[in-house]
């Protein structure tokens, strides 16, 4: 199985809760280094709870079940800076 065919498959099992908000994620492309980048569909583009989103669903899933993988990456994520992004208490 493929790396992406990994990523992939580690993405489906929490594709159900992001469907659940109206939102999605797509592998943009692993590059070179096996950094992920991911760009987050729908809801998941523009909520403020996208790093939240990553950090805690879409991150822990694709390094538990795909373990070389060294980052991940959403190239659409809402801003750390942006007054509307709710942060989780160890990233402040």
């Amino acid at each position: 199985m493929s790396l992406l065919e990994q990523v992939e498959q580690a993405l489906d099992t929490i594709r159900p809760y992001l469907l659940t908000d109206g939102g999605n994620v797509s592998v943009e492309e692993i590059t070179p280094e096996k950094v992920v980048r991911l760009k987050l569909l729908g809801a998941c583009g523009t909520c403020p709870m996208s790093i939240m989103t990553l950090k805690a669903g879409i991150e822990e899933a694709i390094k538990k079940a795909v373990p070389e993988i060294t980052g991940i990456e959403a190239i659409n994520l809402t801003e750390v800076d942006d007054p509307n992004a709710v942060l989780p208490e160890n990233m402040r």
